[in-house]
C-alpha cells in the first residue's frame, strides 16, 4: 500500500493508473517466486481497488443534439474538436498535434496513423464521414502541418462549458469526455472490445474495460438478441 501511495502522491497518478501497475508489479513477483528466486509471496496480503470512477461521457442523443443545436458561430470550431475526438477517439492533445503526415490513405479510404502523445504506443483510425468533414470544413487553420492550427487547450476548455449549456447538457464534459463517447458508442454499436482497444491505443484489454461503460442500450440488444436465439431453440418445448 505504502508504494501506492507513494504513485498517488508522488507520482501524481490516478488510482485506476495505479491499479493497472501494481497488477502488472504482483504479476512478475509472482513469477519469479514461482520459479525460486524469491522465497515467499511479497504481494500475499497486498490489495488495492481500482476504485475508478465512473467518467463522463456523451450518449448518442446527446451527440446528436451537440450537432445539431448550436446556434453561435463562434462556438462551431468548439464543438467540431469535440464531435471529432468523439469520433475518432484522439485524445485533445492528440488532435492539437495532429498533423497531414499521420493522415494516410489506405486502401481509397483515409486513416490517421501514429502514436498517442501520452504514452507512446500507436494506434490507427479510420477517418469517417463526419470527421473527414471537420478536417476540410478546417483547412484554412492548417498551419505548419498542423490539421487544424494552433489551438489552446484553456480556452477550447472553457467554451466547451458554453456549448454544453447551450445543448442544455448538464454533464460536466471536458474534451477527454471525447474519448470515452467514442468507446462508449462502439461498444454500443456492437464493435468487438478488441477493437475499441486498438482504437484508443490500450496495451491491455483491461484498460479498455475499465475505460468503456457498457450502456443498458448495449446490454438490452445483447440480452434480446439472446432472447431470440433462445426462443428459436426452445420455442417448441414446453416447461
Amino acid at each position: 500500500k505504502g508504494f501506492a501511495a507513494y504513485l498517488s502522491t508522488k507520482a501524481g497518478l490516478h488510482n485506476g493508473t495505479i491499479w493497472e501497475k501494481c497488477m502488472w508489479l504482483k504479476g512478475v513477483v509472482m513469477c519469479v517466486h514461482f520459479n525460486g528466486l524469491i522465497p515467499k509471496k511479497t504481494f500475499a496480503q497486498f490489495h488495492i481497488s481500482p476504485n475508478v470512477t465512473e467518467r463522463e461521457f456523451l450518449t448518442e442523443d446527446e451527440l446528436k443534439t451537440l450537432m445539431s443545436t448550436i446556434g453561435d458561430v463562434q462556438l462551431f470550431y468548439i464543438r467540431d474538436i469535440f464531435v471529432f475526438a468523439s469520433f475518432t477517439a484522439l485524445s485533445f492533445v492528440d488532435i492539437k498535434e495532429l498533423s497531414n503526415d499521420q493522415i494516410v490513405e489506405v486502401n481509397g479510404e483515409k486513416w490517421i496513423i501514429s502514436k498517442r502523445h501520452k504514452t507512446g504506443v500507436p494506434f490507427q483510425v479510420k477517418l469517417l464521414n463526419i470527421p473527414l468533414q471537420i478536417i476540410e470544413r478546417y483547412k484554412y487553420l492548417s498551419e505548419d502541418r498542423l490539421v487544424f492550427g494552433k489551438i489552446n487547450y484553456w480556452t477550447m476548455c472553457k467554451q466547451l462549458k458554453k456549448v454544453m449549456a447551450e445543448c442544455g447538457i448538464e454533464k460536466q464534459i471536458s474534451y477527454h469526455c471525447g474519448r470515452h463517447t467514442f468507446g462508449t458508442l462502439a461498444l454500443s454499436k456492437g464493435m468487438p472490445i478488441e477493437s475499441v482497444s486498438r482504437v484508443l491505443g490500450h496495451t491491455n484489454i483491461v484498460t479498455t474495460q475499465i475505460y468503456a461503460k457498457i450502456t443498458t442500450q448495449k446490454l438490452d440488444n445483447d440480452l434480446s438478441m439472446f432472447g431470440n436465439k433462445l426462443n428459436a431453440s426452445f420455442g417448441s418445448v414446453t416447461p
